[in-house]
């Protein structure tokens, strides 16, 4: 499967030039993060992808959105490649805004608060990743998959460290990571 990070979010902009929160809650793309989205779609348009799992973050659904468009798939939204709940942009937003402002995509198996309470101890972002593993290993054909993500999701997947648009393979059936480097590279 493949798996890209969203495009650039006001989150990202604001935090890339200062280091501090900026306070933003689930954060919309940027322009440039609308440019790297449209980017994304243009390279992966010939990699034979049938299915694009997103997460439900604003900036993943408004990133895989011009992948779908462009490939003719729907997007599934899976709550399990959410971000690593940690800064203020890991607030999301209610499944019932999701509905209004995604008419086309399905939420109703997305609890109306579906990021955690606090922040999230790394063992779990691994075990979220793990299970994530696990449910695309049993997939036949997840290697025509496209999950668009984030940062701290694609870390847990992969122990790799990827910017804002960059994409990357996984294969599911390797063994999940027990630990990794929470520091930014």
């Amino acid at each position: 499967m493949i798996l890209l990070r969203h495009g650039q979010s006001e989150f990202n902009l604001h935090f890339s030039a200062t280091k501090r929160d900026p306070g933003i809650i689930d954060p919309r793309l940027t322009p440039l993060g609308h440019a790297q989205a449209e980017a994304a779609a243009a390279a992966l348009a010939a990699e034979g992808i049938t299915r694009v799992i997103a997460s439900p973050y604003t900036r993943a659904l408004q990133t895989a959105a011009p992948v779908a468009k462009r490939l003719g798939v729907p997007v599934l939204v899976n709550p399990l490649v959410r971000e690593r709940y940690a800064f203020t942009c890991d607030i999301g937003s209610p499944a019932t805004a999701l509905c209004a402002e995604w008419p086309h995509l399905d939420f109703t198996h997305v609890a109306e608060t579906w990021w955690p309470a606090q922040e999230e101890p790394a063992d779990q972002v691994l075990a979220r990743a793990a299970l994530f593993r696990g449910e695309m290993s049993a997939l036949e054909d997840w290697s025509s998959t496209l999950v668009v993500a984030h940062w701290g999701f694609i870390l847990a997947m992969t122990g790799q460290s990827v910017g804002n648009g960059t994409w990357l393979r996984c294969d599911p059936t390797e063994p999940a990571l027990t630990e990794v480097s929470w520091k930014h590279h």
